[in-house]
């Protein structure tokens, strides 16, 4: 009995849930608010999106990336003990970085190969004082690099080897690069060369006042931030995008113990490619000064001064007779646009001007007591001055009135000599005074190697009497010369 009722008891339970299920759709189909089917909507519209979404090849991405990324040991002379310089950089990569120690101190980091004839590009603090800088290879070729020029406003270095025919990265479009994006980190952290690792754009435009700590007054701070993993040893290599392309220089970590710790920032290279080719041509950058004092618009400054908005960079003070004074940009308007593009932020306002040079015309878009208008300033130099002249062009090295000039690889292993900078053309003066033929390959000076043509400057500057030039000549012949100076 107790059994017969105790199946009665199940199949009306089963009923009833075959009954309530059976309402619980018909509801969930008809009678549920529109918020919630549109709300599962857009959920399937998003698992679509997702599913289109192409896997990404890091294989082929590293295959382009790594042979272009360069091992850079660098060498500098000890500074005086008890010396003790500020170093922002502890902040990041950890205490003890790169102190002063006995003797000669090494470093290393990471370079970027831009151009087939040997251009690298790569951070000013990882050749900063530099004695000697040498450049190691994917494939464990080695040389001495010329620092072409360095820039400590946005910690980048142009170096230059003598070599063809290498592989090299093509320039990307920072701008273009979206938060969440793919991006893969390349370099030599710790030593262990040709790394990569992959990540997402976590932001972009971050200021962290890593440049401004070392006295830049024209420090420009606009990185981009990556969960890419970056350590010590990863600074000056690449940021390169999923299509194989360069879109920022690996520069610093977020780190209180000096090892990646979840984020890592890179300078764009939009704002890196005008600074690598003034460099190039110059030696130097040619940075354009808009002459205003800027500050971030919060909620609070708003209310303060009555703003309608939070777009665009408030202008607290203009330089007298700056550009933006000559123009007619005053304190108190709100910038919103420079030559169309938008800046909200202070470190977007300066990478779009960093991108001009002096004597440039941009269209400056304002605000002002409620109206927008757009202003065309000229921009100056921090001199004041609206113009390159081309007497500051780089020109032909010149020592003891001979020119000189690095040498490849393949010429240094068919003279069977490590090092040497050659004479390319005598002109009167001592060297030919003396009998020194054209060709010749200076290796030494007092007895000290030289590298390149900075060395063979930098051994000449300032010396009084006579030095000793040690070298071969062009069929391989060693020889030596006492030159006098004047």
């Amino acid at each position: 009995m107790n059994f017969k009722k105790g199946l009665e008891i199940l199949g009306i339970a089963i009923l009833g849930g075959l009954v309530a299920l059976r309402i619980n759709r018909m509801f969930s189909s008809n009678d549920h608010p529109a918020s919630f089917t549109q709300h599962e909507a857009a959920k399937f519209t998003l698992a679509e999106k997702l599913a289109d979404v192409p896997d990404v090849d890091f294989v082929s991405v590293a295959n382009i990336s790594t042979p272009t990324v360069v091992h850079i040991k660098s060498t500098s002379q000890p500074t005086q003990s008890g010396s003790q310089q500020i170093n922002p950089f502890e902040d990041f990569f950890g205490p003890g970085f790169r102190q002063p120690q006995r003797g000669p101190q090494q470093s290393s980091g990471s370079g970027v190969i831009i151009k087939e004839n040997g251009y690298i590009v790569t951070n000013n603090h990882v050749v900063d004082n530099a004695s000697k800088v040498e450049v190691v290879l994917d494939d464990k070729r080695s040389y001495v690099a010329e620092v072409m020029g360095v820039d400590p406003e946005t910690d980048l270095a142009l170096l230059k080897i003598e070599e063809d025919n290498l592989p090299y990265l093509n320039l990307g479009n920072s701008d273009e690069l979206k938060v969440g994006e793919w991006v893969v980190a390349v370099g030599n952290p710790f030593n262990l060369t040709s790394t990569v690792t992959a990540g997402i754009v976590s932001a972009k435009g971050r200021s962290i006042n890593l440049l401004r700590q070392r006295g830049g007054d024209y420090a420009v701070e606009n990185f981009i931030q990556t969960d890419a993993a970056v350590n010590p040893g990863n600074s000056g290599g690449a940021l390169v995008n999923t299509s194989g392309e360069l879109i920022g220089i690996n520069t610093a970590i977020a780190s209180q113990t000096g090892s990646y710790s979840g984020y890592s920032f890179a300078i764009p290279i939009n704002l890196a490619k005008k600074i690598i080719n003034d460099l190039k041509e110059y030696g130097e950058v040619k940075r354009a000064i808009l002459g205003v004092s800027i500050q971030d618009i919060t909620q609070e400054l708003a209310d303060e001064k009555g703003l309608v908005d939070l777009n665009g960079v408030y202008v607290p003070s203009v330089a007298e007779d700056g550009s933006a004074d000559k123009a007619g940009i005053k304190d108190g308007d709100v910038i919103l646009r420079i030559n169309n593009v938008a800046v909200n932020k202070s470190s977007e306002l300066q990478e779009q001007i960093s991108k001009y040079h002096p004597g440039d015309k941009v269209d400056v878009a304002i605000i002002r007591d409620g109206k927008e208008n757009v202003i065309t300033a000229t921009l100056l130099s921090k001199d004041g001055e609206k113009e390159i002249t081309n007497t500051v062009e780089r020109e032909e090295k010149k020592v003891l009135g001979a020119e000189i000039e690095n040498i490849s690889r393949d010429e240094r292993l068919s003279l069977k000599i490590r090092n040497g900078v050659k004479i390319s053309k005598l002109g009167s003066g001592e060297l030919k005074k003396k009998g020194v033929p054209a060709g010749f390959v200076i290796t030494h000076i007092d007895k000290k190697p030289m590298y390149t043509t900075q060395d063979v400057e930098n051994a000449l500057k300032d010396k009084e009497g006579s030095v000793l030039i040690d070298g071969v000549t062009a069929d391989g012949e060693k020889e030596a010369y006492a030159v006098r100076l004047d």
